[in-house]
């Protein structure tokens, strides 16, 4: 009961920042109609009760479970048992990923069919099965993190090369949507069971952080390779300016629930069945213990549908028109404002980044304060909002002025800051794109895109997750850098690629 307590008290006060500032809005510069401000206020209910439970199941349920796959896997010390695990593992839990499904529904949507909802998750989901069983093989034998992202982040912008721009947003945003609030729990925690079979603690303490950065490169890759090998070419789409919608308050939400209930049901049933698998073939669990992680599974099941609901039918809509009201204004620097300051604050109720935050603090025993890095992600996220509004009402600003420069900056800091860092830092990137940012803040970047003459939506509008991908990268890098030099200036003698941080 106290768990619930404090995680009810941490969920408040995450998304009541974000409630404030959209009725700071409402009651001073742009004005929403009272059915949809009232579904907006239901939506932040469901979301902070929802999201309550789901913290609770995830500590109980999918992180002891995917300790103990992780761990259990990489015992067998045999490559060919690794790979496939990974491949299997991985492929299931991306293309279950809801948010992915938000992601992929959408551009079906706004692209008329052009790109199919089940063409998507099948690519970005073999993106994802391969990056992990890499993972999984990049820790056994010991590969440092820092030189595959190198590689891969080259592979990336090679391929943009002959991609068009509309093609570089989905690519991006499709790795930030499937690195969400389901799959990026699980990974993190079999991250935590790999790396707990190390031996040595400083390799352990490192290589818990990485997995979902080599999970969330595996989209992009492919995505971008599909478009090459299947000559799509440049597509174009739009959204409509105008939300069709009712006055009824819990009609939206009745509407959305069902979908929602049977996206999460098959979300959660590739774990649930491979729970059963592992408990028969490996981990022979007391019935006590299964119990428990079954009873955290229905928990994590009804959180994550509460949370969803209220996102997907409280804030997705009044997203769209708060972005349009605002650009409708003729003020450029308004969006650009509220942009950053909706970035700030929305991170905060991003479920994965309660879940990474927290496993920082474990991992470091308290060294690096889970406080810390949220701030930091904080104001990453508010600066890559701006960027992206930056990048609608200016039309000679295109994405790759922005991903060139900041992943050029990243992989350079990787080979500086110390190693822990490198792979929080991009673990961080990745967690930061979850299901409020695909739904609201997306939802506002289009309303914008959509209100500004010469934007481009599906160009402008998609292309925000890309920036907020790769904006906490670098900020979490350069705090890597800051405790790096304060180490050295404290007099201690810090090695840069192997730096710990139970040291400082």
């Amino acid at each position: 009961m106290d768990v619930l307590k404090e995680k009810f008290r941490e969920v408040f006060f995450s998304v009541l920042p974000v409630t404030l500032i959209v009725l700071v809005l409402h009651f001073t510069i742009a004005p929403i109609e009272s059915p949809i401000l009232l579904r907006f206020l239901i939506g932040a209910f469901f979301i902070i009760i929802g999201l309550t439970i789901f913290l609770v199941g995830i500590d109980f349920g999918i992180t002891p479970l995917g300790n103990l796959m992780g761990s259990k896997i990489t015992q067998t010390n045999k490559i060919w048992i690794v790979i496939t695990s990974g491949l299997v593992v991985g492929f299931l839990i991306a293309i279950a990923e809801p948010n992915l499904h938000v992601l992929a529904g959408q551009l079906e949507t706004v692209t008329s069919g052009a790109l199919s909802k089940g063409v998507i998750l099948l690519v970005v989901s073999i993106g994802v099965a391969l990056m992990i069983a890499l993972g999984w093989v990049r820790t056994v034998y010991k590969v440092p993190l820092y030189k595959l992202l190198t590689i891969f982040y080259g592979l990336i912008f090679a391929l943009a090369l002959f991609n068009p721009p509309e093609f570089l947003a989905i690519a991006f945003d499709s790795s930030g949507s499937v690195t969400g609030a389901l799959v990026v729990p699980f990974i993190l925690a079999l991250a935590i069971g790999i790396s707990s079979s190390r031996k040595d603690s400083k390799a352990s303490e490192v290589d818990s952080f990485g997995l979902v950065a080599m999970a969330a490169a595996g989209p992009i890759i492919s995505v971008l390779i599909m478009n090459i090998v299947s000559k799509g070419g440049g597509i174009s789409g739009d959204v409509e300016t105008a939300i069709k919608g009712t006055n009824s308050l819990l009609l939206p939400f009745l509407e959305i629930t069902p979908q929602i209930i049977t996206e999460v049901a098959i979300a959660l049933l590739p774990m649930l069945l491979l729970f059963v698998f592992f408990q028969r073939v490996l981990f022979k669990l007391p019935k006590r213990s299964v119990y428990r992680i079954l009873k955290s599974l229905f928990l994590t099941f009804i959180g994550l549908v509460l949370f969803l609901v209220g996102v997907n039918a409280g804030f997705m809509g009044l997203g769209r028109i708060l972005g349009q009201s605002l650009a409708a204004l003729g003020n450029k620097y308004i969006v650009v404002i509220v942009g950053f300051f909706l970035g700030l604050v929305v991170i905060l109720a991003e479920p994965a980044v309660h879940v990474l935050t927290q496993q920082i603090e474990d991992v470091t025993s308290g060294h690096i304060k889970g406080k810390i890095v949220l701030a930091t992600l904080s104001i990453g996220v508010g600066v890559a909002v701006c960027l992206s509004m930056i990048r609608i009402i200016v039309p000679k600003v295109q994405l790759w002025h922005y991903l060139l420069p900041g992943y050029f900056i990243a992989i350079v800091l990787s080979y500086i800051v110390p190693p822990l860092f490198v792979g929080m830092a991009f673990d961080s990137g990745a967690v930061s794109s979850g299901p409020m940012s695909a739904t609201f803040i997306l939802a506002f970047t289009q309303g914008v895109a959509a209100q500004t003459v010469g934007a481009n939506v599906l160009i402008d509008g998609f292309g925000m997750l890309a920036v907020v991908t790769m904006a906490p990268i670098v900020a979490l890098q350069v705090l890597g850098l800051i405790f790096k030099l304060q180490t050295v200036k404290g007099g201690v003698n810090v090695n840069v690629r192997q730096s710990k941080v139970k040291g400082s």
